[in-house]
């Protein structure tokens, strides 16, 4: 697996992964209704944000995004077929390790509310805490950045 940071040229390979997925599936009409337009992540990924690309043999198998302005990981999806690889795991680091390196000591991110939804487990078992529900109705969670161990 090859972790690259992605840029606008990118942008048409986040799209086909982020349509692409089975569960919490948008389509590209859904998403620009949101707001999420090639031309909005084109301006992200020049300023405030950064998305990482993995590739397997050649073929992009996912990609996470994250937004240092408002400290959130604002997207992560990984292509059916390439999934239990280990390839969300590494894409959340990559973005983790950026946020808190931007000084945040919290970050936080969104994920659709349906309990049958493996992200939900996902990101508890990476040490992320349920924060609540926000108004429409993804459940928010929040990660703390790890602190030194205090002697016992």
């Amino acid at each position: 697996m090859q972790i690259t940071l992605a840029t606008p040229d990118d942008i048409g390979t986040l799209f086909d992964i982020r349509t692409g997925v089975t569960q919490n599936h948008q389509s590209r009409q859904e998403l620009a209704a949101l707001g999420v337009t090639a031309e909005r992540l084109a301006e992200m990924l020049q300023t405030r944000s950064r998305a990482w690309l993995a590739h397997v043999d050649g073929a992009a198998a996912g990609f996470s995004m994250a937004d240092s302005a408002r400290a959130t990981v604002f997207a992560l999806f990984v292509r059916p077929g390439f999934e239990g690889r280990g390839i969300g795991r590494r894409l959340m680091a990559e973005a983790e390790d950026w946020l808190f390196g931007q000084g945040w000591d919290q970050i936080w991110l969104a994920t659709g509310g349906d309990e049958s939804l493996r992200a939900l487990g996902f990101y508890g078992h990476l040490g992320w805490v349920p924060a609540g529900v926000l108004d429409d109705g993804q459940i928010r969670f929040v990660k703390r950045q790890p602190g030194p161990l205090m002697p016992g």
